[in-house]
């Protein structure tokens, strides 16, 4: 009887939508197409409920869906918050970003929780030279598989703790001292296939773009919750990337994106495949 009212009350917009609103709370993300199914109600209805709750507050409007506000990245969420946010996620994406790193390779790693996490997850490796902008960084690193560690200087952002400014060191001459790695993994904020990689703070942005830079190859990681969102300063389009890690396929358009920028999606089901950088 109960299940009778409810399909009958899905079919009542003030209805649908608390259903739909509780529904993305649950599933964390969801796409326009799959609410559209799971409703049985026409892709227009569902954009316009998503617009009306999206604007009352009660989701996060994406491009071709919507995440629930649990994940949603704040930007003035403290380090020790976001240490068990997406803690699983975070976990499959380090697993699968270690992969990547070979033995006696230079890295470089920057700020954030998922960098942190796969800093812990490199026990295996040896003889790794490590530049990070991470504070949190040389105490994960396994002592057994670093050879050197080496901070970026600059201003420290306490929220993240982590530091901005130049990417590179000088010598005790005061001269600047040219810097590169063999692989960047680095961190970001949002995903999405219009806007590339996104994060919320200009500086940070822009540390990040030079460490892009400094790469013969670069791996970006980022959990499922941050697909198809866009945040205040672009790191960098998609096909800077050489691998995108993270815990989930993303829906079709991002990985349709991905692939036409030759960007190799390494997923749990995927297990990641070092490779020569792109000519």
């Amino acid at each position: 009887m109960s299940e009778d009212r409810d399909e009958r009350q899905r079919h009542l917009p003030a209805g649908r939508k608390a259903q739909l609103a509780a529904y993305v709370a649950d599933a964390g993300q969801v796409t326009v197409g799959e609410l559209a199914e799971r409703f049985g109600v026409s892709i227009d209805t569902v954009r316009r409920d998503l617009d009306q709750l999206s604007a009352e507050g009660v989701l996060v409007r994406t491009y071709g869906g919507a995440v629930s506000l649990a994940t949603v990245s704040r930007t003035d969420r403290a380090v020790d918050q976001r240490l068990t946010f997406q803690e699983r996620g975070k976990e499959k994406i380090a697993t699968l970003a270690a992969g990547l790193v070979k033995d006696g390779s230079t890295i470089m790693i920057n700020g954030g929780t998922t960098t942190l996490a796969l800093a812990r997850n490199l026990r295996q490796h040896r003889d790794l030279t490590v530049a990070t902008n991470n504070l949190l960084v040389p105490g994960a690193l396994p002592p057994t598989a670093v050879r050197d560690i080496y901070i970026f200087g600059g201003a420290v952002r306490s929220l993240t703790l982590a530091t901005v400014g130049p990417v590179s060191f000088r010598a005790n001459t005061g001269a600047e001292l040219d810097v590169s790695c063999d692989l960047a993994l680095i961190g970001v904020g949002a995903v999405s296939a219009d806007a590339g990689y996104t994060t919320s703070n200009l500086a940070e942005a822009a540390m990040m773009q030079e460490m892009l830079s400094r790469a013969t190859r670069v791996a970006i990681l980022a959990d499922s919750s941050k697909f198809g969102r866009r945040l205040f300063a672009q790191v960098s389009e998609l096909g800077v990337a050489d691998y995108l890690v993270t815990d989930r396929m993303p829906a079709p358009e991002l990985r349709d994106a991905l692939e036409a920028n030759e960007v190799e999606l390494v997923v749990p089901a995927t297990p990641p495949r070092p490779r020569e950088a792109r000519g």
